[in-house]
């Protein structure tokens, strides 16, 4: 098993020093100003989760793409962990029609590397500073096939609604042959009452790019009237600036 960032090895192992453990919640609140520096102006934004690993000429890769421009074709920030696969391809849809991309990128020694269809990006030590920032700064999720890392962004990101912790936004599930087991179990989930049926609504299910753009459309319509995506202005005098692509 390879150690990743060691810092972060020593401090799961559990209890360390005073001085080990204040320095490294200084370190974490570092990362995180660097995400509010980096993020802060990116305007209203869709995050797009899924795997790595699929290259250009697979379906998932392109249906990553094709979805991803529609929803920027409606005025939305594209944003990604960054990296290749679906990250890449999430996007490029972007590019591909003059929006915004935006990548908050997990540093790893291997598989994760900026891809070249980023506006701006923000490299980022822990995955749980990374996934509260992009759960911070979008305005829905769309999730792909993927493997641990993005099941693991979907489930926290569906307790943490279920729980009322965060505000209700639309949770999309891409690639329905792919996830028919996952919905099998969220299924059985319901019935043996785990989970409430209600919570079914929480997300959709579905491989239809248009049906996915109206659902995220309607949502952020009704924060639009509520006047919940007003967007921020930098100020100057702290260096801040608005990212244009």
């Amino acid at each position: 098993m390879n150690v990743f960032n060691k810092e972060e090895a020593k401090f799961l192992k559990g209890p360390q020093s005073r001085w080990h453990e204040f320095k490294y919640t200084l370190g974490v609140v570092a990362q995180f100003i660097r995400g509010f520096r980096a993020l802060h102006f990116i305007g209203p934004c869709v995050t797009v989760f899924g795997s790595a690993r699929f290259k250009e000429d697979h379906p998932y890769y392109q249906l990553a793409r094709e979805v991803s421009k529609n929803i920027a074709e409606l005025g939305f920030t594209i944003m990604t962990g960054g990296g290749p696969g679906i990250m890449e391809a999430a996007n490029r849809g972007a590019k591909d029609v003059g929006g915004k991309s935006i990548g908050c990128n997990i540093v790893l020694p291997h598989e994760q590397h900026s891809n070249p269809y980023l506006d701006n990006y923000v490299n980022i030590e822990y995955f749980f500073v990374r996934k509260e920032l992009l759960r911070k700064y979008s305005n829905a999720f769309v999730v792909l096939p993927g493997g641990f890392g993005t099941l693991d962004e979907f489930f926290e990101t569906i307790t943490l609604i279920q729980t009322g912790k965060t505000e209700p936004f639309p949770v999309i599930i891409m690639g329905k042959a792919y996830h028919q087991h996952l919905m099998q179990h969220i299924e059985e989930m319901v019935s043996v009452g785990t989970i409430s049926p209600a919570d079914l609504s929480l997300l959709l299910v579905t491989d239809d790019v248009q049906e996915a753009c109206s659902h995220i459309q309607k949502y952020v319509s009704q924060k639009v009237q509520t006047g919940k995506l007003t967007p921020r202005k930098p100020r100057w005098i702290l260096g801040e600036k608005k990212i244009s692509n």
